[in-house]
């Protein structure tokens, strides 16, 4: 089956609100063997969405709307599908009835327009909307499959999910089982994965094997099919230790987890706690750790040192080791993981020091990023980065690339141990 995803609303050619529902639909209908070819996005125009409509049809089997299911005069999107396909529009009771109890309920005037939302094209699945007053409709009309979904995405997504979803799979003339899975790498371009993985990428059937870059990262989303659920894990498992056989000094973790998030679970399983020294950073990683709940019990605290003055008076930082060796500097970061961690009593301690840009400092170049770690009876040592973003990207990436380098070095000690 080949969709289409057909977005409705003048705010989205305006840039007033981004288009997520597609990337949000297409990752789902991937899922479960449906092929995305083409995103589409119309104004409330009645003649321009009708142009979409047979453009659509020509190249796609199943066509699925988002937008345009509202009360307003705008809101044009089952009027002019159900016209197009020479179908009436009906009230559907239970939708009208729990819109009715909405404005009754919250005490607000119910004006008649509101009565639309309740419009579905007649001989179509009616998909609740458990989270806002229009129904969705799916429906076939000759060969071809249509979908109407709402614009706002806290109610799209569910509704597709719980609904959606289940009514494209009863459609489908063999049902596959499409497991799917996300490894996520770090410190590793787009560019360097795709080259060590070519020839799994370019000899690709099933399984599927794509790369992605986002966010200084790379994710490589593996996919397989097959009727029985135990053989496409199988399937899934054998390809991803082939590639973690080539890549997998730079793999962390799976699907939605994040460079931080699994630091959190091994300091939390190892019982560890750490403190911070940032200058260049300025409190970022420590932000990023409490943004997690029950952080307190292994982040103790930590210091924003930015000035000299601040790496000397508040870390301990010696003043010979600034003047001899400058801030930007292996041994300044060592000293400031080392003393940190000191100061407060933690098992780990990390620091943050460099040149987050635009302009150099010291003779070093922006992007200049020295990390120091410090574990508890073991002597501190630093690592260099080297990074070519703006200034926030840099720090944002120092942070990143802290906490890879202390995941990875627990990593090893547990292999150890």
């Amino acid at each position: 089956m080949k969709a289409e995803i057909i977005a409705v609303g003048t705010e989205l050619l305006l840039g007033q609100i981004a288009n997520t529902n597609a990337q949000y639909l297409s990752q789902q209908l991937a899922e479960i063997g449906v092929n995305v070819y083409f995103h589409t996005v119309v104004g409330d125009n009645p003649d321009r969405l009708v142009q979409a409509i047979r453009q659509a049809e020509t190249r796609a089997d199943l066509l699925i709307f988002t937008g345009g299911l509202g009360p307003t005069q705008d809101d044009l999107t089952k009027e002019i599908v159900a016209k197009h396909l020479g179908k009436q529009l009906t009230t559907d009771e239970y939708a009208w009835k729990k819109i009715q109890e909405y404005f009754e309920r919250t005490g607000r005037k119910m004006t008649p327009n509101n009565k639309k939302q309740a419009d579905v094209i007649e001989g179509g699945k009616v998909l609740p909307n458990e989270h806002g007053m229009a129904p969705g409709i799916f429906l076939q009309n000759d060969s071809k499959y249509y979908m109407l979904l709402p614009g706002p995405p806290h109610e799209m997504k569910p509704m597709f999910r719980i609904y959606g979803r289940e009514a494209i799979l009863d459609q489908l003339e063999q049902q596959e089982r499409i497991e799917s899975r996300v490894l996520r790498f770090f410190n590793i371009g787009e560019s360097q994965i795709a080259h060590e993985l070519s020839d799994l990428i370019e000899s690709q059937s099933n399984p599927t094997v794509a790369p992605l870059a986002g966010a200084g990262e790379v994710t490589i989303r593996i996919t397989a099919r097959h009727e029985q659920e135990v053989m496409a894990v199988s399937m899934l498992d054998d390809i991803e230790k082939r590639i973690l056989e080539r890549v997998g000094e730079y793999f962390y973790g799976y699907d939605d987890t994040s460079l931080m998030a699994e630091l959190l679970k091994l300091l939390e399983e190892r019982q560890l706690t750490i403190a911070a020294a940032e200058s260049l950073t300025g409190g970022l990683f420590q932000s990023e750790m409490t943004s997690v709940v029950g952080v307190s019990t292994m982040l103790l605290g930590g210091i924003v040192c930015y000035s000299n003055k601040a790496k000397i008076k508040l870390c301990n930082v010696k003043p010979e080791t600034i003047e001899k060796h400058g801030a930007v500097s292996e041994q300044c970061a060592a000293e400031l993981a080392s003393n940190v961690r000191e100061a407060l009593g933690a098992d780990i301690g990390i620091s943050f020091t460099g040149v987050a840009g635009p302009d150099s400092l010291e003779g070093h170049p922006a992007g200049t990023v020295w990390i120091g770690i410090a574990f508890k009876d073991q002597p501190a040592k630093a690592l260099l980065a080297k990074m070519a973003g703006t200034r926030n990207g840099n720090r944002k990436r120092s942070v990143k690339m802290g906490c890879y380098h202390l995941l990875k070095e627990l990593q090893k000690s547990r292999k150890i141990d």
